[in-house]
């Protein structure tokens, strides 16, 4: 069976990775742009990665920053200006190297940004067309996935500006938005989401990684603030259920113990009472975990200290004589293992 699986991966890989530079040649030599052979913003078959790296090139390219720039200065670069601009008409000598692909994937775009050379960076993204700058390499990384990953804010804004897909998602599952809220780099974020209409920023922040992490989660998971705070004024769903436990960025904060999130969370109107899979409320993580100073905030939210989970069981019956804990209840009735009884009076 796992053969299969790989064979499948090498499918899509093969009927990927030239589409692109297919549209190019055809834009270059002025014809009809062709339909791209893959659809690279569908979705990605589901496989955990392995050993996270931002690049294969890093470990087995042979070009270095250095020789990157050389190779690319031998195009055809406008004499008589100030600054050497690339050149759009091509020959076909130099359309063929920009056109290049490596074995891992990559277009000199994508080395271009691996090295950081934003001078290079920024004429090669005004030389290709949209098709080019959402190529993805055998990690599935387009472009703005790495330059997210480098918190290259201007490389990012230029691609957001001329029209790179925010929707790709790389081998992991994560958008380019992703990569930004797990590593806090807010400015790019910030970029990605400036000029973007509500309609199409919405399908990006409801994108759930191969984990079923929403990019609410993974800020919130990683202690983003700033960035929890900008994808909720952009119109993240602030109950959006990751996929594999049913928790909300509320459960995910109190697991965290992050009150500062959860102050956050549900000073924007999170659900107190949301409930996973398993009908745990946050007021039951809270409780199971011993958080008090949570537990509370959560009680003074309107937290229903009565609902059940799927095993029957109230937040009260999870706290586990912490006096702390058993103080934010009220005994105005009698319990008996967390249970009301009520009490008839003739």
């Amino acid at each position: 069976m796992a053969s299969d699986d790989c064979s499948k991966d090498l499918y899509a890989v093969e009927n990927r990775t030239d589409s692109g530079i297919d549209s190019y040649r055809s834009i270059v030599k002025s014809e009809e742009p062709r339909e791209p052979g893959a659809d690279l913003s569908g979705p990605r078959e589901k496989f955990s990665a392995g050993e996270e790296r931002l690049d294969s090139a890093y470990g087995s390219s042979s070009i270095t920053g250095d020789s990157l720039s050389e190779l690319v200065r031998t195009c055809s670069l406008s004499s008589g200006r100030e600054e050497s601009t690339l050149s759009s008409e091509l020959c076909e000598q130099e359309e063929n190297f920009l056109t290049t692909i490596t074995e891992e994937g990559d277009t000199f775009l994508h080395l271009a940004i691996i090295h950081e050379d934003e001078f290079i960076t920024q004429h090669l993204i005004e030389l290709f067309p949209k098709e080019v700058l959402d190529i993805q390499n055998n990690l599935y990384q387009s472009p703005l996935h790495l330059a997210t990953y480098l918190n290259l804010i201007d490389v990012v804004k230029k691609l957001v500006e001329k029209g790179a897909s925010l929707e790709l998602q790389d081998q992991d599952g994560n958008t380019a938005l992703h990569v930004a809220c797990q590593h806090g780099q807010t400015e790019c974020a910030n970029e990605m989401t400036r000029d973007v209409s509500p309609s199409k920023l919405a399908p990006v922040l409801e994108t759930q990684n191969w984990r079923g992490l929403a990019c609410l989660h993974l800020a919130a998971l990683n202690r983003q603030h700033p960035i929890m705070k900008l994808l909720i004024k952009k119109g993240a769903d602030l109950n959006i259920q990751e996929g594999t436990s049913g928790k909300t960025a509320l459960h995910l904060a109190v697991e965290l113990h992050d009150i500062k999130s959860v102050k956050l969370l549900l000073s924007r109107g999170a659900n107190v009472d949301a409930a996973m899979f398993n009908g745990c409320t946050p007021l039951h993580l809270a409780v199971g975990r011993q958080d008090a100073p949570i537990a509370n905030l959560l009680c003074q939210s309107g937290a229903d200290t009565m609902l059940r989970n799927m095993e029957d069981e109230t937040a009260l019956d999870l706290a586990d004589g912490n006096d702390d804990i058993l103080a934010l209840f009220p005994f105005d009735d009698i319990q008996i293992s967390g249970r009301s009884v009520v009490v008839v009076k003739f």
